[in-house]
């Protein structure tokens, strides 16, 4: 009798809790705040796999990764300047509201009136940590953070191997940046700083956490110098390597003004063809592209193992993009597609009170977004009180139905008062002298052929005039920093460009 009655008290205890449960979920259904794990890759353009950008990509982390989340293909940012696009994008205001068009700019002070993602996260109950680039360098918001690694005050771990103070590779030559180099370095992904940023992340989410997280981590390839482990480079034999797609003669349709931007620097291209360096410059890349994939992947892995897998929204994101050649133009600071396309990729698990069946694994969106839409896509997720004052807007209609009608085109700047404007189908692009381009994508993704004189398109060309902002903020001068001897200062209006132009 007495186990019976022990069975029978156990049996019973058992129901009481299967009751609370039940009263609980039903009562009060409100799941845990998620954790958001925010991942950037610095300098990416679209070769990577999912995105089909070079053929022989090998990004493996991107491509699982991609079958796991959201691609949004076409995905573009707010400048092609990493410390513009990056303070836009975490502040949520856009670069013609706060005047902020230029790497060469104190962010702090030209955006007067900002709340950034994590401060604001923070405010509302999350812990905040970052790792790597995630703003330009050291113009990091400690507001923004909790903690930081390597310091608050120090963001960005050793990146350069070697030192930068000679190049391996690239032949100097006047106002070069000198970081533009690239090299097969024998050390083990260990030793490496993105490798660092990483591992600190990875460090955080074997931890226990009393608050939701917000984890931040900057990988910084391939942003220049390609100084990467060997064996990278060994994945790309250098007889193999193809260049980028060009059309000869594709800049004779360009203005005087984006023939100046192509030169700018000290004309990288020119340089690069007579060293005979091209091909190696791509190798260096794609190699870079594909160490910055491992460092994705690990992270990604390392997460996956945590106690938080289930309950971590994932964003990975890139700045802008780059180019290698095409218009006979390097690096970024341009207006042309792959400089201002961008990666985006977001991975909603199930539970989430802001999507509570996740994201469409897999999916791909061919609307037009930006990387405005990231703060308030993760506001709304969060379940925190929305923020009307972005410029962006969320992405939860995609991410549960890829093919929802997306009227909004994405708004590009650089320098004041040049823009381009990017719509599912066209790009038109206007600068500061006046000057326009017009592509059609539809038949033309390399924009090879400038429509911008075609009297058959005048109609196109107002209609994509008319997105441009009618009152874009200044460029106060006092939000310049000092520069170093390879920069070249803002234009800050018409009229400066008029008499400075020809020291370009």
């Amino acid at each position: 009798m007495t186990g019976f009655f022990r069975k029978g008290l156990c049996f019973l205890a058992a129901l009481s809790l299967l009751a609370i449960s039940g009263c609980t979920n039903n009562a009060d259904q409100a799941s845990p705040p998620p954790n958001i794990l925010f991942i950037s890759i610095d300098d990416l353009n679209d070769w990577v796999e999912p995105l089909g950008g070079h053929p022989q990509a090998k990004t493996p982390a991107f491509s699982r990764f991609s079958q796991e989340a959201v691609n949004f293909t076409k995905n573009y940012c707010a400048s092609p300047g990493c410390n513009p696009s990056r303070s836009a994008m975490m502040t949520g205001i856009h670069t013609y509201t706060a005047g902020m068009y230029s790497n060469y700019q104190d962010w702090r002070k030209a955006f007067t009136d900002y709340k950034t993602i994590g401060e604001y996260f923070r405010e509302n109950g999350y812990y905040s940590a970052g790792a790597g680039k995630i703003f330009h360098y050291d113009q990091t918001a400690p507001e923004c953070w909790d903690d930081y690694y390597p310091a608050m005050d120090k963001p960005m771990p050793d990146y350069f191997y070697p030192k930068p103070d000679t190049t391996v590779n690239m032949p100097i030559f006047k106002n070069m940046y000198r970081d533009f180099d690239w090299a097969a370095i024998d050390i083990p992904d260990e030793e490496t700083g993105d490798y660092k940023s990483v591992k600190w992340i990875s460090d955080q989410l074997q931890k226990d956490h009393e608050k939701p997280f917000f984890l931040a981590c900057g990988i910084y390839r391939p942003h220049v110098p390609w100084y990467v482990p060997k064996k990278y480079f060994d994945m790309f034999p250098l007889e193999s390597v193809q260049l980028p797609k060009l059309k000869a003669n594709d800049t004779d349709d360009l203005s005087e003004r984006a023939m100046a931007i192509t030169r700018r620097g000290g004309n990288y291209h020119k340089h690069i063809v007579e060293a005979g360096q091209w091909q190696k410059a791509v190798q260096g890349y794609l190699a870079s592209t594909t160490y910055a994939d491992a460092m994705l992947g690990k992270l990604l892995d390392d997460l996956e193992k945590s106690p938080y897998a289930d309950n971590t929204i994932v964003v990975v994101w890139s700045d802008h993009g780059w180019q290698l050649g095409e218009k006979n133009h390097w690096r970024k600071f341009a207006l042309w597609d792959n400089l201002a396309r961008t990666v985006l990729m977001i991975k909603v698990p199930e539970g989430i009170k802001g999507l509570p069946e996740g994201s469409l694994p897999g999916a791909r969106v061919e609307r037009v977004t930006s990387l405005m839409d990231i703060y308030p896509t993760l506001v709304e997720l969060a379940g925190l009180p929305s923020r009307p004052e972005l410029d962006g807007r969320s992405l939860l209609p995609l991410l549960t139905n890829p093919k929802t009608e997306w009227p909004y085109p994405a708004i590009t700047t650089y320098d004041i008062t040049e823009f381009s404007i990017r719509t599912e189908d066209w790009r038109y692009i206007r600068y500061l002298d006046g000057s326009e381009e017009l592509y059609d994508h539809r038949s033309d993704p390399e924009e090879w052929e400038n429509l911008a004189n075609n009297p058959a398109y005048q109609e196109k060309l107002t209609e994509m005039r008319s997105y441009i902002p009618a009152n874009p903020a200044p460029l106060r001068k006092e939000t310049l920093i000092p520069l170093m001897p390879h920069h070249f200062p803002p234009y800050t209006s018409k009229e400066d460009y008029q008499q400075r132009k020809h020291l370009e």
